[in-house]
């Protein structure tokens, strides 16, 4: 088989509608630009990563935000090449289906709220993937940040799958996302009577004596309230560990009780008065 006979076998026409004909060699050209666009995407995923273990920048959500966004924007960069090599116009393409995309916009217009509130979440950076954050009561950890939904992992191992628009449009707790440092407080109620101050020094030592509970920052106990049947006091303490901070909460409450129980300090059960009242008419 000479050069011209590859040439012909390559440009024979396999579809042909009006002045439209596509040859084997334009689907070569086509499936050559995907090839390359997924090349050049994992490329520039290896160069970000790379970078940033150079650089050591410990920061695994920007570098996953900074993944998404070249790979995003190198696939419709790739995408577009692709069709324009195929002979489809583009340009042409989206103005003469110009209506078509608003009767789709109504329909799905959801979806596209999602994936826009997924473009401001990857370029703001207010939720990245590391996260930890609180939704609707429910905590966890963002595995994935993609365009149109988040995928959290709770402490029970359950992955959820959150639209886009509830991180952007509803209240979101991120724990993580001005300082991993994060202040957490334990309640507890003491009888009527008891020794306020060996109270505080108690809760005070307890919190200070944990592994957990950073001790470069203040310890502070607050006494809240008169309760119906207890004093009420609140030690407040700061820790990283913001993932586990029920199990350190509960080792606190441990080590509060055993205490609580040396000093002699009661931790009292709901009292209620009831009153009788006789019928006076017998």
């Amino acid at each position: 088989m000479n050069l011209k006979d590859i040439k012909y076998f390559l440009e024979y026409p396999l579809i042909e509608i009006k002045d439209y004909t596509i040859t084997l060699y334009t689907i070569l050209i086509f499936l050559g630009i995907i090839l390359i666009t997924r090349i050049v995407a994992y490329l520039s995923k290896v160069i970000i990563v790379r970078s940033f273990q150079r650089k050591k920048i410990d920061d695994l959500g920007k570098q996953y935000t900074l993944t998404k966004i070249s790979t995003y924007f190198i696939y419709v960069i790739g995408f577009v090449a692709a069709v324009e090599s195929i002979g489809i116009n583009i340009g042409l393409l989206i103005a003469s289906s110009a209506a078509l995309f608003v009767g789709l916009g109504l329909g799905l217009q959801s979806i596209f709220q999602d994936m826009v509130s997924g473009f401001i979440l990857l370029f703001e950076g207010v939720v990245k993937k590391g996260d930890i954050v609180e939704i609707e009561n429910k905590v966890g950890r963002v595995e994935q940040l993609d365009i149109r939904t988040c995928k959290i992992r709770t402490r029970d191992g359950i992955m959820i799958v959150v639209p886009n628009s509830k991180l952007t449009g509803n209240d979101v707790i991120n724990w993580s996302h001005s300082n991993l440092v994060t202040r957490f407080n334990i309640k507890v109620g003491v009888a009527y009577g008891s020794d306020t101050d060996l109270v505080k020094k108690t809760l005070e030592n307890c919190a200070r004596n944990h592994k957990d509970v950073l001790e470069d920052y203040p310890i502070h106990v607050r006494f809240e309230d008169f309760g119906d049947s207890a004093l009420i006091f609140e030690v407040f303490f700061w820790a990283i560990k913001t993932w586990e901070i029920e199990f350190i909460k509960s080792d606190l409450r441990y080590s509060i009780d055993k205490a609580f129980r040396n000093h002699k300090i009661q931790i009292p059960f709901p009292q209620r008065d009831l009153h009788i009242i006789s019928d006076q008419t017998k």
